[in-house]
């Protein structure tokens, strides 16, 4: 994918590495559309096409009498195939929310990216991503998307295409206006649009992130959301870098979890 997500043409030589800033699975179709290789872990490789057997150069045609003639073969012509290369984002935690909730200002708290910010709806087109760092030198990653809106199913607002990008993810952070009336029908809204993309897609371990706590409403709506969810929320003020240090003990804790998890099954397949 190019710039602002229009299809970029890229011809390259055989035997071209790609190398990314951050890490990014790449998915292989065919011209018909057909899935024929994904690439999801560092190391994984994919012969696209095959070249064609060598020729015979000139020294297999010496002899005796002609030690260097001027005769060789052409080698046999290498395969070409066209394929449409796709690009996905590969983050820990995934930022989903409305658009205006304060997402973009938000990963700028917890990291050093800097994604444009503004007061007008659908700010962010496209995805960033921003590197929480610890004190322990672990380094984790979060994504920011576009802004989702009711109906996006039905290719509203941008649409949810863009959620390719955190369905690796291990961790999904709801980030809600809290200053909005009745904000808890955001988290609703969202979990419909991520299962209608994807099903399972919203029972990732996630949490609320209760963003704009600096305002007067917020704190009278934080109550009514306490009672109306069963999942941890995390009250914040994005604008302000106010209450943040236990959303990120809330990532760190569930990216422990996590690798735990992984340690045992591979104990287990040993």
């Amino acid at each position: 994918m190019g710039k602002m997500e229009l299809t970029k043409t890229v011809m390259v030589q055989m035997l071209t590495t790609l190398l990314y800033k951050f890490q990014l699975e790449q998915y292989f179709f065919d011209e018909n559309g057909v899935l024929v290789s994904d690439l999801k872990t560092p190391g994984d490789l994919f012969v696209a096409t095959k070249g064609g057997a060598g020729g015979k150069g000139n020294h297999y045609f010496a002899t005796n009498e002609n030690r260097a003639p001027y005769i060789a073969e052409e080698g046999g012509e290498g395969e070409k195939k066209v394929f449409h290369v796709e690009l996905r984002t590969i983050a820990f935690a995934g930022l989903v929310g409305f658009p205006n909730a304060g997402k973009s200002t938000l990963l700028r708290a917890v990291s050093r990216a800097r994604p444009r910010v503004a007061s007008y709806p659908f700010t962010t087109r496209n995805p960033h991503v921003g590197v929480i760092e610890y004190e322990d030198y672990e380094q984790l990653s979060v994504a920011d998307i576009p802004g989702l809106i009711r109906g996006a199913h039905l290719n509203r607002g941008l649409g949810y295409s863009f959620l390719k990008h955190i369905e690796r993810c291990e961790c999904l952070l709801f980030v809600i206006d809290l200053s909005l009336d009745e904000p808890w029908t955001q988290f609703t809204d969202l979990r419909y649009e991520l299962e209608q993309y994807q099903k399972g897609l919203s029972e990732l371990p996630h949490a609320i992130v209760a963003n704009k706590m600096d305002l007067h409403k917020s704190k009278e709506n934080l109550e009514q959301l306490l009672e109306r969810v069963d999942i941890p929320v995390l009250p914040v003020s994005a604008k302000y870098r106010e209450n943040v240090e236990p959303l990120l003990l809330f990532v760190r804790k569930v990216y422990d979890e996590v690798r735990l998890k992984k340690i045992a099954s591979k104990d287990v397949n040993r």
